[in-house]
C-alpha cells in the first residue's frame, strides 16, 4: 500500500492548493518540492550570485526531509540526528526562497516550500527546552552553539515571515521562543554561555547578533538592557591579551576570521555598539602577522600551526561568492588595515561577471557544506573596499612597512612570535600547546620569494620539528621560550628595539632548540637525547628549481632522496639555500596538501635524519 507521500511524491508537478496548517503543529506530510529544471546564471543581480547554489540545493534537500520536519539527508551539521537543532538553521533559508520573488526563483510563493518550513519550524521549536536552551550533541543538552545561532537563525526567518504575512501561528510561537532563549543567553551568570575568558567566544557571539536583531522586532526593556551589558563583558572576556578571539584554548583563524568576525559585523549593524570596533581592531593587528601576503599576488598563506580546532590554510586574493568573510567589509571604515584582508570591489565585480558569463551547470551543494550563514549575512548589503584602499591597506602590513621588528604577543602560557629582518619574517608559537596546535618554529617568508616553510597544525608530518620514531615531532606538545639579545644563552630580551642578531631557545626534556635569526639567515640548531629526524614543511611551487648539494635534482610533486648536506631552492631571481654541514641521507616528499584555488602550491616535507645533533643554517638569497 503506497504512503500519503509516495503518492505526493508521483503528483509533485500537478497544481496544489495551499495546505492547511494547524496552528501550533507541524504538518502530518512533507511535500516533495519539484527538482530546479533550468538555472539562467545572467538573470541573479551580482550580489544575489551567492542564493545560485543554494536554490539549486533546495529540492534534494526538502525532499529529504522526515514528515516530522527534521532535516534529514546529513545536509547541515553533524551530528546528523533529529535532536541536533543546528540541523534545522536551514529554516531561514526556505523561509527566503518562499517570501521572496525573483525571476530565477521558481519557490517563491509555493505551498509545498511553505509546508515543508512549517513542519521544519515545528521540529526546530520542539527542540527548546524550558529555559530556552537548545540541544547539539545530545537531546538532553543545554547548549551554547544551538542557542547562540539557534537564536540569529529564527529572529531571521521571524523577520521574513513578518514582512511575507506567513504562518501567523508559527511567528508567535518563534516571538515566544525568542524571549525564552534570549532570557537564558543573556543572564550573566549563566556560564555555559559566559566564562572568563570566555571558552568559545564565536559562540557566544552569534547569540548577541541574533539578540540584537530580535529585540528590534520586539523590544523588551530588560533584555535590551541585557545585551547592552554583555557587549562590554564580551571585549572583557572574548578577546586575548594577544589580539585574537578566545577558541578552546588558544586562537584559532578559522573560527576568528570566517565566523566570530562576521557574527560581530552582524551584531554591529544592529546597533553599532563601540566595543565590536574595538574588537575588530585589536583582532585585525593579530591578523596582520599571521596572514602571509605572497607577492606574486595569489593571496595569502595563514600562519595555522598554532589554531586549536581548525585548519584553514590560505586566503585567495579574489575570494567571488559564496564567501564566508564578506561580511567583514561592514568594520574597514573604522579599522582601514582590515581591507587588506578582503576581496576588492572591482575584482568582485570582475569575478561575479565571469560567473555569469560562465556556461558551466550550477550544481547543489555538497552535504555539510551549506551553511545558511552565507545568505544570512547577504542581508546587510555589500561595502567592499576599491583596490586603491586595499593596496593602501596591504602597504600597511607591519612585515610590508618595516623590515626590522621582533613582536611578541602573550596569553595564557602560549607565546606567539614574530621576527623581521631585511631579507625574512620568521613566525613562532612556543609556551603551552592547545589542542589541535603544533608548537616551535612556524613559517618562513621572503619579501620577493613568498612563503618556503609553513607548518600545519593537527599533522605530526607537516610541522616544523625534530621528530623522533614513531613520528612523535617535539612539537605536538609544550615547548616554553627564552629569548635573547644575540646568541641563545646571552643576555636575555624582554622587549624594546629589535636587536641585530636575536636568540630563541626552546625545548623540552627530550630535545632543545637554540635559533639565531639575523639579517638574512636563520641558524637552527638541535640537541635531542636520541637519534631523531629533522622535519622542515616546505611550500614549493611547480617553476621551483630544486637541487641538492651532491647536484642530485629534486622533483616537484614526487619523491627525491640524496646524500648531501644542503639543498637550494631558487624561485625566480631568489635562491635560498638550507646547508647542514654534513651530508647525510635527506628526502623531499610531496603531500597531499595544495594551496589557494587553483593548487598553485604543494606541501613538501624535507625530513634528515640524525644521530641527536642538528645545525642547519637557511641563507635568504
Amino acid at each position: 500500500m503506497l504512503s500519503r507521500r509516495t503518492l505526493l511524491r508521483a503528483t509533485a508537478l500537478l497544481p496544489v492548493a495551499a495546505p492547511v496548517l494547524v496552528p501550533g503543529a507541524a504538518s502530518a506530510e512533507v511535500p516533495d518540492l519539484p527538482p530546479l529544471t533550468i538555472l539562467n546564471r545572467a538573470s541573479f543581480a551580482p550580489h544575489e550570485q551567492r542564493f545560485a547554489p543554494y536554490l539549486a540545493t533546495l529540492s534534494p534537500m526538502v525532499n529529504d526531509m522526515a514528515d516530522s520536519g527534521f532535516f534529514a539527508g546529513g545536509w547541515w551539521r553533524s551530528p546528523a540526528a533529529s535532536f541536533n537543532a543546528r540541523v534545522q538553521e536551514h529554516v531561514f533559508t526556505l523561509a527566503w526562497f518562499h517570501a521572496n520573488a525573483r525571476p530565477w526563483n521558481p519557490y517563491a510563493g509555493d505551498a509545498r516550500l511553505l509546508a515543508a518550513l512549517d513542519a521544519a519550524l515545528g521540529h526546530y521549536l520542539s527542540l527548546q527546552h524550558p529555559d530556552g536552551s537548545f540541544p547539539e550533541y545530545n537531546r538532553n543538552e543545554h547548549g551554547l552553539a544551538p542557542t547562540g545561532f539557534g537564536i540569529g537563525y529564527l529572529a531571521k526567518t521571524l523577520q521574513i515571515l513578518r514582512a511575507s504575512g506567513a504562518l501567523p501561528a508559527r511567528q508567535a510561537q518563534i516571538t515566544a521562543a525568542l524571549h525564552t532563549s534570549m532570557t537564558w543567553f543573556l543572564d550573566p551568570a549563566n556560564h555555559t554561555v559566559w566564562q572568563e575568558p570566555l571558552d568559545y567566544a564565536n559562540q557566544t557571539t552569534s547569540g548577541l547578533a541574533g539578540a540584537s536583531l530580535a529585540l528590534k522586532l520586539d523590544p523588551d526593556p530588560a533584555l535590551v538592557r541585557g545585551l547592552a551589558e554583555a557587549f562590554p563583558r564580551l571585549a572583557a572576556t572574548g578577546v586575548s591579551s594577544a589580539g585574537f578571539f578566545h577558541e578552546k584554548g588558544g586562537h584559532d583563524m578559522n573560527y576568528n576570521f570566517e565566523v566570530m568576525l562576521p557574527e560581530m559585523a552582524d551584531a554591529y549593524q544592529q546597533t553599532s555598539d563601540p566595543n565590536l570596533v574595538d574588537m575588530a581592531r585589536a583582532f585585525t593587528g593579530f591578523l596582520s602577522y599571521n596572514l602571509l601576503r605572497e607577492p606574486d599576488g595569489a593571496g595569502y598563506m595563514v600562519n595555522v600551526a598554532p589554531s586549536t580546532r581548525t585548519s584553514a590554510r590560505w586566503y585567495d586574493e579574489v575570494r567571488p561568492d559564496p564567501d564566508r568573510t564578506a561580511l567583514n567589509w561592514t568594520f574597514t571604515r573604522q579599522v582601514p588595515l582590515l581591507s587588506a584582508f578582503l576581496t576588492a570591489r572591482e575584482d568582485l565585480v570582475e569575478a561575479r561577471a565571469a560567473w555569469a558569463a560562465s556556461t558551466e551547470l550550477v550544481t547543489p551543494l555538497a552535504k555539510q557544506d551549506t551553511s545558511p550563514r552565507i545568505l544570512t549575512h547577504g542581508l546587510h548589503g555589500e561595502g567592499f573596499p576599491s583596490r586603491r584602499q586595499r593596496a593602501a591597506a596591504i602597504a600597511d602590513l607591519p612585515y610590508l612597512r618595516s623590515d626590522d621588528f621582533v613582536e611578541l604577543r602573550e596569553d595564557r602560557g602560549q607565546d606567539f612570535l614574530y621576527v623581521r629582518k631585511p631579507g625574512l619574517y620568521l613566525g613562532g608559537y612556543f609556551g603551552d600547546r592547545a589542542s589541535l596546535a603544533r608548537t616551535g618554529l612556524t613559517f618562513l617568508w621572503h619579501p620577493e620569494a613568498g612563503t618556503i616553510i609553513c607548518g600545519l597544525n593537527d599533522n605530526n608530518h607537516a610541522c616544523w620539528s625534530t621528530v623522533f620514531p614513531g613520528q612523535a615531532p617535539d612539537s605536538d606538545g609544550p615547548l616554553p621560550a627564552t629569548y635573547f639579545h644575540g646568541a641563545p644563552g646571552g643576555g636575555q630580551w624582554t622587549g624594546g628595539p629589535a636587536p641585530a642578531a636575536f636568540g630563541i631557545r626552546y625545548g623540552n626534556a627530550n630535545v632543545t632548540t637554540d635559533v639565531l635569526v639575523t639579517r638574512r639567515t636563520v641558524r637552527r640548531t638541535v640537541t635531542a637525547n636520541a637519534a631523531a629526524t629533522e622535519q622542515i614543511p616546505l611550500v614549493l611551487r611547480p617553476t621551483d628549481v630544486l637541487t641538492f648539494t651532491d647536484g642530485t635534482r629534486a622533483a616537484f610533486g614526487g619523491t627525491t632522496t640524496a646524500t648531501a648536506d644542503g639543498l637550494d631552492l631558487r624561485r625566480g631571481r631568489t635562491t635560498i639555500r638550507l646547508r647542514w654541514g654534513t651530508p647525510l641521507p635527506a628526502t623531499l616528499a610531496a603531500g597531499t596538501v595544495r594551496y589557494f584555488r587553483d593548487g598553485s602550491r604543494r606541501f613538501h616535507a624535507l625530513r634528515i635524519p640524525h644521530q641527536g645533533t642538528f645545525d642547519l643554517t637557511l641563507i635568504m638569497g
